[in-house]
């Protein structure tokens, strides 16, 4: 039999995870969406979900999420707001016609788009009469949602940030707040995409002329694996250079980088392989160096690529 102080316990006991968790609905169950949705179920959040295609929502249904019949159902259901589809354009259309419906909730938009859409979203919120919003970028895959490895950065409010930081949390990972700016996040994710769709591009179109060389796919990747080995420290040294504006070329200049694209471009022409990219590249190191920028390092192009080059003198 039970003391009081036993009993006390046991009743607080079985009080489930989701009786506290704070109700969340999801607008879009792509497949980041349908990430985001099961995450939350699985760390106890109460979870209504909505998307134009009904049967995407079957999986989660069956996992305990609540299918809303309408987008105007689904935001009555929760304060807190999330929503993850294909671009701005598409929130828009979503959500312009609820009206109301927002006024007083808290809206996570998980949708990629460019810092400038982000901040009219914010506007667009706040004639709205939202109750705070917070613009987010999801760095990693789906498979990482829910798990240690991954990374999705905010930018808003802090205090909105803060006040929603658990229930965030339970999408994974690694959450960085990254200032009040409301386009902050996005422009992480511009750039750091730039970095990882310049350098795929670079890969597949080595991969190309390895082919052409008949140099198996597979061999290279190896290689390669060792130039990727190279490369924390060069982007570090380039940042310092870059934030310092002084790009000595004592190690290395422009006047050898682009010779030795030259030789990359002669290769693959001599296969017939389109040089677009690497063109482009080597045409903004050919300004700078006819700019008198020769002997400068690489980071120089930092300035070339912002600003129409000019002689120093």
């Amino acid at each position: 039999m039970l003391t009081d102080n036993q009993a006390q316990r046991e009743s607080k006991n079985v009080e489930t995870p989701a009786a506290i968790r704070t109700p969340v609905t999801v607008l879009g169950l792509g497949p980041m969406g349908r990430a985001l949705t099961h995450a939350l179920l699985r760390a106890g959040h109460p979870t209504t979900v909505w998307n134009r295609t009904a049967g995407k929502a079957d999986t989660l249904t069956a996992q305990g999420a609540v299918l809303a019949k309408t987008a105007a159902e689904a935001v009555a259901a929760s304060p807190l707001i999330i929503i993850c589809v294909l671009d701005y354009d598409a929130v828009r259309a979503i959500l312009d016609p609820l009206g109301g419906h927002m006024k007083g909730r808290i809206l996570v938009n998980l949708t990629t788009g460019t810092p400038e859409r982000a901040r009219q979203m914010a506007e667009w919120a706040a004639e709205n009469n939202i109750g705070g919003y917070l613009d987010g970028a999801i760095m990693t895959p789906t498979t990482t949602i829910g798990h240690n490895s991954a990374i999705i950065h905010y930018s808003g409010p802090e205090d909105i940030y803060m006040a929603h930081k658990d229930t965030l949390s339970s999408l994974g990972g690694t959450a960085v707040h990254l200032g009040t700016d409301i386009g902050r996040a996005a422009a992480y994710d511009v750039v750091l995409l730039d970095i990882f769709w310049t350098f795929m591009s670079g890969y597949i179109h080595a991969l190309a002329l390895a082919k052409a060389e008949n140099i198996d796919a597979r061999e290279l990747a190896s290689h390669a694996q060792g130039i990727i080995g190279i490369l924390p420290d060069i982007m570090s040294a380039i940042a310092d250079q870059v934030d310092e504006e002084c790009y000595p070329g004592d190690e290395s200049n422009l006047v050898s980088a682009a010779a030795g694209m030259e030789h990359i471009i002669q290769a693959a022409l001599a296969h017939g392989l389109d040089t677009s990219v690497l063109a482009s590249a080597n045409a903004i190191a050919r300004r700078a160096i006819n700019a008198g920028y020769g002997t400068d390092s690489y980071a120089r192009l930092v300035e070339t690529t912002r600003h129409s080059a000019v002689r120093p003198g």
